[in-house]
């Protein structure tokens, strides 16, 4: 049996007990493996979704050329071919709109209850009832975080976290069980509410590139959908599509691009029309801080020498602490995937803690700050108690603020606006921002991986910003540059850090924060932190999806990959159907195995040698095999099955609609039948030769989104196929299983 086919591509049930820890501890690759290979054999091709264990499997992308196919495209018309574009484009005129109106609804939501809890916190605070005002201030984020958790653990596990992962691995062709759900889709959209609104260190952000790729699940239109998010998110429709391109997408075309640009300029102009709406006051506590825009145009932009030199230290500490953080939150993130198999009500109860605790440090740590002097200028509202602004009084006297409280007792959106806010120097003392940047540092690890939808970008943009308005301030005497510019940088510098994207970074900042001039050092510290940071690790959304055991094919071949042939990878027996297979055998191939892919071999009488036909796939099967179109003779069909079936019976069905084995109901006497497969097979499957180097054959693979590649031997007299291979045994788990002698690389 095919190697990938019997561990990797499906889900076999033989090989799906759990590895003894002591065995693991002899792989000397063993700690840099996904948590799955410490806990199942790596021959069952697994995943870890929303911290349950469930089995995946790869999307077939490829154009199968059977016989269905051909007629289909025969008997098109022009009319028919013009109406599946307009469809398309329809399509992503839908994505661009819902992923609009979500982003608008998030906004509105998260704002009321935000400001619904701090209003009545300043409230209290004023009135010096300040255990009362802990007790509303950390009473709220609790409610709201148990009820995030609640759904998220109930209802859709595969809701939690970011959800770029997910969608990158989609992309990249594999399909793991319910994460573009709709209730996936419902869980993210009120989980995200609901958790940013609890006081978390998380963004909406993450969440929403998810929310956008749950609206159609198909791969182009989840790559709109991803970039949609950003777009809706960031309000920064060219950074949506650079987001896309360069991080989510593991194909691109240039219809891909137009089609996902007309679907970002779709939100844009949604939210546009949105915040005309909102400033007439009819959105509630709405404020600035709902679709985040952090405008630091006004700052006059010029830096000597001096500047630059502080921008390369700010990159190359940035990217020291970005592979710091990616570590540390690997390190949690595996932690937690433990604690959470303890059941969904350990999950809710989890997630409370770390609520308590966010609320004690955000409250608490507040009093450590020293109360300052409100600047004298006409235009600012100094100390605020009704609105979001850069000057809470928390527990200082009139005409005083807390510069702590004024990042801590706001929405993540308003503290960053407050650390990017220029020409205001010392408007934050050195010792507030060292121990709000700890503090953000800190729970943004411990708070990404717990059950509710949560985003990673404004915690890193919170943490950067925060670091970088704190060189700005040790600079202050010899550089140019304003501190919210610094502010600026440094969250430039922290997301090129842990994320390791350059262009779509770039323009996304840009588009926040209205500065072209700010370009060039943009750029600087971007490829600065990235470069420095690749040293140590991988970007965290590379990190994840290896930790969750998703079979992530590199856009490149390990190096050991060379020293090796397709066949070296290959094991049998293989599993294969004649052109007129009979019934029974093709039903117990199907109940015994978790193959997706068959190869079809004709032999005599059928053919003059045996000769390979095609593969067929388990989801045609399986139609062909409820539709019942057998025959008591081994003949062909002919014409009269393609009046007993339509070509969108083959298509691929919806999440969890297909048919499955369970589903058919055959008599004993129709086990001796026959059924003919040519008209199913697609008989021109990618083949590569046995003697091809594994490298070559694994960018082959990956370049054509391949599900299954023949591997044909390269001397006659034999079988005229050896084996397929498959998403899986390109994975280093597997190939450093069979050769563990050989070292991956570092």
């Amino acid at each position: 049996m095919n190697r990938e086919e019997n561990s990797g591509n499906e889900l076999d049930i033989e090989n799906d007990e759990v590895m003894d820890w002591k065995h693991n501890e002899t792989e000397t690759y063993s700690h840099t493996q996904p948590l799955l290979f410490k806990r199942v054999k790596t021959t069952s091709q697994i995943a870890i979704v929303g911290s349950n264990i469930c089995p995946i499997e790869s999307l077939d992308y490829e154009i199968l050329e059977n016989e269905f196919f051909k007629q289909d495209w025969r008997s098109r018309k022009k009319v028919q071919i013009f109406q599946y574009v307009i469809l398309k484009w329809a399509f992503a005129l839908l994505i661009g709109l819902l992923t609009g109106l979500f982003g608008i609804f998030n906004n509105i939501a998260v704002e009321n209850l935000s400001g619904f809890k701090l209003l009545m916190t300043t409230n209290l605070m004023t009135q010096h009832k300040y255990f009362k005002a802990f007790a509303v201030f950390a009473g709220c984020n609790v409610v709201f975080a148990a009820a995030a958790a609640t759904l998220c653990a109930f209802i859709s596990p595969a809701a939690a976290g970011s959800g770029i992962p997910k969608v990158k691995a989609y992309l990249n062709g594999v399909d793991a069980y319910s994460i573009l759900a709709p209730g996936t889709l419902f869980v993210k959209i009120f989980g995200s509410v609901l958790g940013v609104s609890a006081g978390f260190v998380v963004g909406k952000e993450g969440p929403m590139v998810h929310t956008g790729a749950c609206i159609v699940d198909r791969r182009d239109l989840i790559t709109c959908g991803a970039a949609a998010g950003v777009a809706a998110a960031f309000r920064a429709p060219v950074g949506g599509v650079l987001f896309a391109l360069e991080e989510a997408a593991s194909w691109w075309r240039s219809t891909l691009l137009w089609r996902t640009f007309f679907t970002t300029a779709v939100v844009a102009i949604v939210l546009r029309a949105f915040i005309q709406i909102c400033s007439t006051g009819r959105c509630g506590l709405f404020g600035e801080g709902g679709l985040i825009m952090y405008d630091v145009s006004a700052a006059a932009v010029m830096y000597s020498g001096a500047d630059i030199l502080a921008v390369i230290l700010l990159g190359t500490i940035r990217g020291i602490f970005g592979s710091l953080y990616n570590y540390l939150v690997d390190k949690v993130l595996r932690v937690y995937s433990i604690l959470n198999r303890k059941g969904a009500a350990f999950k809710v109860l989890l997630v409370i803690i770390i609520s308590l605790l966010t609320s004690c440090c955000a409250y608490g740590l507040s009093w450590f700050a020293t109360c300052i002097p409100c600047p004298t200028h006409e235009s600012i509202s100094c100390p605020n108690t009704d609105e979001s602004g850069n000057n809470k009084s928390f527990q200082c006297p009139p005409g005083y603020y807390n510069d702590l409280a004024s990042l801590f007792l706001n929405t993540n959106d308003d503290a960053i606006r407050n650390l990017m806010s220029t020409s205001t120097v010392k408007e934050f003392h050195i010792h507030t921002l060292i121990i709000f940047f700890a503090a953000v540092f800190c729970l943004g690890i411990i708070t990404y991986g717990i059950a509710f939808p949560t985003g990673l970008f404004i915690p890193v943009i919170l943490a950067g910003a925060c670091y970088g308005r704190l060189v700005g301030r040790l600079f202050e005497t010899i550089s140019k540059l304003d501190a919210g510019l610094f502010a600026l940088l440094g969250a430039a510098s922290f997301l090129g850090g842990t994320m390791r994207m350059t262009v779509s970074l770039c323009d996304i900042l840009l588009e926040l924060t209205n500065d072209l001039l700010l370009l060039p050092l943009v750029m600087l510290v971007l490829l600065i932190s990235k470069s420095v940071a690749d040293i140590f690790n991988k970007g965290v959304y590379d990190q994840i999806v290896k930790l969750n055991g998703f079979p992530y094919l590199e856009a490149h071949a390990e190096p050991y990959m060379r020293q090796l042939v397709a066949l070296d990878v290959v094991s049998g027996p293989l599993i294969t159907f004649s052109g007129i297979e009979k019934v029974g055998n093709i039903l117990h191939a199907l109940r015994t195995t978790g193959h997706n892919g068959f190869p079809v071999i004709d032999d005599p009488p059928l053919s003059d040698a045996p000769e390979l036909c095609g593969i067929v796939l388990r989801s045609h099967l399986l139609v062909l095999l409820k539709g019942k179109a057998f025959s008591k003779d081994r003949i062909f069909a002919g014409e009269e099955i393609f009046h007993r079936f339509a070509v969108f019976d083959f298509a691929k069905a919806g999440s969890g609609k297909g048919i499955k084995v369970e589903d058919l109901d055959i008599e004993e006497e129709e086990m001796d039948m026959y059924i003919d497969l040519h008209p199913i097979t697609n008989t021109s499957p990618y083949m590569v030769v046995e003697t091809m180097s594994l490298a070559k054959v694994a960018l082959l693979f990956r370049q054509l989104g391949l599900r299954h590649m023949c591997v044909i031997p390269k001397s006659q007299g034999r079988p005229p196929v050896v084996g397929i291979l498959t998403r899986h045994d390109f994975m280093p788990v597997h190939i450093l299983g069979l050769y563990p002698h050989m070292k991956p690389h570092k």
